[in-house]
């Protein structure tokens, strides 16, 4: 755990560089994942930065200075004798690794470093917070639960009760749910086109409905064969393939209208599902560019900077095959796909399709153009 001793050398340390911040993250990420402590070969595994130094001496380097100057800033790395011979491994217990103290400054106050400290852990910084800054972390929250994706709902709410064991945040939460907000589209389907697509499903009857769909902003009519419902990113969709078309595709239900049952020959099924289709596999880990009617697009995508980040997100898209940098990303709603990429700052691009790569650019000088603007 931090101790006293360390409080000189705290006040003292630089903040580290964005790059560098990220492989001590990476650092953090891999001791803490486990409950015993590693090998200094099994942490080089398991960062990626120390898997890119260029050959041992200079990989040892980078992790003893890592390593000091995390322990200058209070991080509890240790450094202990395991295996058989022994030999030097890392570990950081969960228990003995905190953050800082935080605490609320006084209305009208300015935010300053407290003359006391909260014992036992006296070499523990504390950050002060000014009740507007209070305010605006709320506000974010609440903007994000309004999003309507429940996996960011739940991050949103799992950030706010870790502030509450220091920060009076409730109030604060409660009142920003009432502030104007950006809000999803949940208007829900209706109960009769549930129930009429629930018999097609039990009669394996086609169903025709007219779709508006919005990656393109197009209405027509379609014909298609339901294999199962799912509810996917606060919406339910239908998995249908199109008649004459193998594709599954994912229909948003409050999109259909017009919504009609083929009645012909009740007690015989206009189709049968295919014996390898899952409907849990196929709804299993969908992303946003995954969902809609669209044709799919193969994507590929290149690591230009392998940071945790990017390294996790690239393992979404498939393996290809001689680029061990690239992955392949089938995609419906490519603008959605764009976005998601830019997130990376230039850490995950695309390289192909033409048309793919011009669409991501052209964002890049839409986003930097609105920064410069607001400068």
């Amino acid at each position: 755990m931090a101790r006293a001793g360390n409080r000189k050398t705290i006040r003292t340390a630089s903040a580290p560089g964005p790059s560098k911040l990220q492989r001590w993250l990476d650092v953090l990420a891999a001791l803490l994942s486990h409950r015993y402590p590693i090998a200094l070969d099994r942490l080089r595994r398991e960062v990626p930065a120390y898997q890119r130094a260029g050959n041992e001496a200079t990989f040892n380097r980078m992790f003893e200075r890592d390593k000091d100057e995390m322990r200058a800033f209070g991080i509890p790395i240790e450094t202990v004798q395991s295996g058989d011979p022994p030999e030097a491994a890392y570990q950081l217990r969960a228990a003995d690794f905190y953050l800082p103290f935080m605490e609320l400054a006084a209305a009208g106050g300015s935010a300053r470093r407290p003359t006391t400290r909260r014992a036992p852990f006296t070499a523990l910084q504390t950050l002060t917070f000014s009740p507007d800054e209070l305010s605006l972390i709320a506000q974010a929250a609440a903007r994000v639960r309004a999003l309507g994706d429940p996996l960011l709902a739940a991050d949103a709410d799992s950030a706010l009760r870790k502030l509450a064991f220091d920060l009076p945040v409730d109030a604060l939460a409660r009142d920003a749910e009432r502030d104007e907000r950006v809000v999803a589209d949940q208007s829900p389907a209706s109960r009769a086109t549930f129930a009429l697509l629930g018999q097609a499903l039990l009669a394996r009857k086609r169903v025709s409905f007219t779709y508006h769909a919005m990656g393109v902003d197009s209405v027509r009519e379609r014909e298609a064969e339901p294999y199962g419902l799912v509810f996917l990113g606060s919406h339910w969709y239908l998995a249908a393939a199109e008649r004459g078309d193998d594709v599954v595709r994912n229909f948003r239900l409050n999109r259909m209208s017009n919504v009609s049952m083929n009645h012909a020959k009740m007690r015989t099924p206009d189709f049968a599902v295919p014996d390898d289709f899952r409907l849990s596999e196929h709804a299993r880990s969908r992303q946003a560019w995954e969902l809609g009617d669209q044709e799919v697009e193969e994507i590929l995508v290149e690591v230009r900077a392998p940071t945790g980040a990017a390294t996790a997100a690239a393992q979404l898209g498939e393996p290809v095959a001689g680029h061990p940098e690239r992955r392949c990303f089938r995609v419906r709603r490519a603008d959605t796909f764009a976005r998601w990429l830019l997130g990376f700052a230039g850490d995950l691009v695309p390289v192909a399709p033409p048309d793919m790569v011009r669409k991501y650019r052209e964002l890049a000088r839409e986003t930097l153009r609105r920064y410069e603007e607001g400068a």
